[in-house]
């Protein structure tokens, strides 16, 4: 087995199982269905949502617990609840998740400052994030702390932003995420998914094999170790493509991608037929189980 094939498998192994992507959408499409039936006495299951965060973005990895979505409010209902005296971004959040609960009645969802959180017994949550459409294309939506107050952000200009430079990379912008999110799980790195999508966004916008095929995705899973051991450590913050908006480091990332590039280095040089199970083993001490052994 050879470089692509290996890293085909590798991708074979870290994308999100079809159950799962079933089990999500239907989901997705019950809560839908009961907020437009609550809050528009409409009968969609799809209209008025939409997958935000990574899976939004479609940078998800299998072994996702946590599911964004969020819900388009009329402008009646902001005006309704921007009306209240005191927090009124709490008492729209206690409706959406009446409402949700008109569906889900036996799962945990409550709000948790600016979204409702709904948690299934399989493991995976989804979080809520009601909101209201801007002229120029942010979305409003409510922040139940400190008293309530109402914040904007604009995930579909990340989604766009995404897509386009994915695209642009014959593809390898989303591998490149994925594969990440493996590299971090398994080695409890403290990076953020949308960290990982940023920093991987900047990286390959001018990485010379970008538009290379799974033959160079050894390379390209060296070259971003090394990018992010590069970063530097004093940075607190970066700027998520397309939104502009603030990607707060969680932790050192770059001490565990500065031991993993130097493996990934030494994997990179083993390309010889009877080297395959050697260069194999490096991998899998990057990536853990999930790549071919």
């Amino acid at each position: 087995m050879g470089v692509a094939e290996e890293f085909i498998q590798f991708k074979n192994g870290y994308n999100i199982d079809k159950e799962l992507i079933s089990s999500i959408s239907y989901r997705y499409q019950r809560i839908t269905g009961q907020l437009n039936k609550d809050f528009r006495s409409s009968d969609s299951k799809t209209s008025n949502s939409l997958y935000v965060g990574s899976y939004g973005r479609d940078t998800s990895a299998r072994g996702i617990s946590d599911l964004d979505m969020a819900y388009l409010l009329p402008a009646s209902v902001y005006w309704q609840y921007n009306a209240y005296s005191t927090n009124g971004q709490s008492a729209l959040l206690q409706a959406v998740k009446k409402s949700i609960q008109n569906t889900y009645k036996t799962s945990d969802s409550f709000g948790d400052g600016q979204v409702v959180v709904v948690n299934f017994t399989d493991g995976v949550t989804f979080e809520v994030l009601p909101v209201f459409d801007n002229t120029q294309g942010t979305w409003t939506y409510p922040n139940a702390n400190n008293g309530g107050s109402w914040l904007t952000c604009n995930p579909r200009a990340e989604i766009e932003a995404l897509h386009t430079r994915n695209l642009a990379s014959n593809r390898n912008l989303k591998h490149l995420c994925r594969m990440m999110r493996v590299w971090r799980d398994h080695n409890k790195v403290p990076i953020s998914g949308a960290l990982i999508d940023t920093l991987a966004y900047q990286f390959i916008e001018n990485w010379e094999h970008r538009d290379k095929s799974f033959l160079y995705h050894d390379y390209m899973a060296r070259d971003f170790l090394g990018y992010l051991a590069a970063q530097d450590t004093n940075k607190t913050y970066w700027r998520m493509p397309g939104s502009g908006s603030y990607v707060w480091k969680k932790g050192n990332f770059q001490a565990k991608a500065r031991v993993d590039c130097t493996i990934a280095f030494a994997a990179c040089t083993l390309l010889k037929e009877y080297e395959g199970a050697q260069r194999r083993a490096k991998w899998r001490s990057v990536f853990g189980a999930t790549f071919p052994n």
